[in-house]
């Protein structure tokens, strides 16, 4: 298993090198002192890009092998401000204390996706954005998915991603 997922990451690295994630997250809008959230961060491909332009970075990652690579980046490039966590949902994080949560290529293999979605609503700030990308979905799926439940609505459809606000429930 270890050996499969660090093929994946080779495989990523060689995506990143093409398609440099700093292009993707740009479109969501980051900048110093936000606390962004990167769920499902798998070897770390958003960790450097968004270090730099926030204030905190956690990555969340249902695999040992991933927080591990991500832990030895923090380690290679001098990442005070990242912070892991190894769950398959629960992030730990107290209510409203995340301004920004990336949800990016991983939301089809999530095992319970409404969990998912009520955790990050939930960590999420009023005023939070969720910036969603998921290339094995189509759009209405990805719409109907993170729409219906009225947790959140979007903000915008960007170049390579979807932004939703949180929507507030009573």
């Amino acid at each position: 298993m270890a050996d499969l997922f660090r093929l994946m990451a080779l495989e990523f690295k060689i995506r990143d090198f093409l398609r440099p994630r700093k292009d993707i997250v740009k479109e969501v809008g980051l900048k110093d002192g936000l606390h962004v959230l990167d769920y499902g961060c798998g070897p770390g491909g958003y960790v450097s890009a968004v270090a730099e332009l926030t204030g905190k970075i956690y990555a969340l990652d249902i695999s040992p092998v991933a927080i591990k690579m991500v832990k030895e980046i923090v380690v290679k490039k001098h990442l005070p401000n990242v912070v892991t966590i190894l769950s398959d949902c629960s992030t730990g994080l107290s209510d409203d204390s995340v301004d920004v949560v990336l949800l990016y290529d991983t939301f089809h293999d999530l095992a319970d996706q409404m969990a998912v979605l009520e955790e990050l609503h939930r960590v999420l700030k009023p005023d939070g954005i969720l910036s969603f990308n998921d290339h094995h979905m189509e759009e209405n799926e990805i719409m109907s998915k993170m729409t219906d439940e009225g947790l959140f609505g979007l903000l915008r459809k960007g170049k390579r991603t979807y932004s939703f606000l949180k929507c507030k429930t009573f």
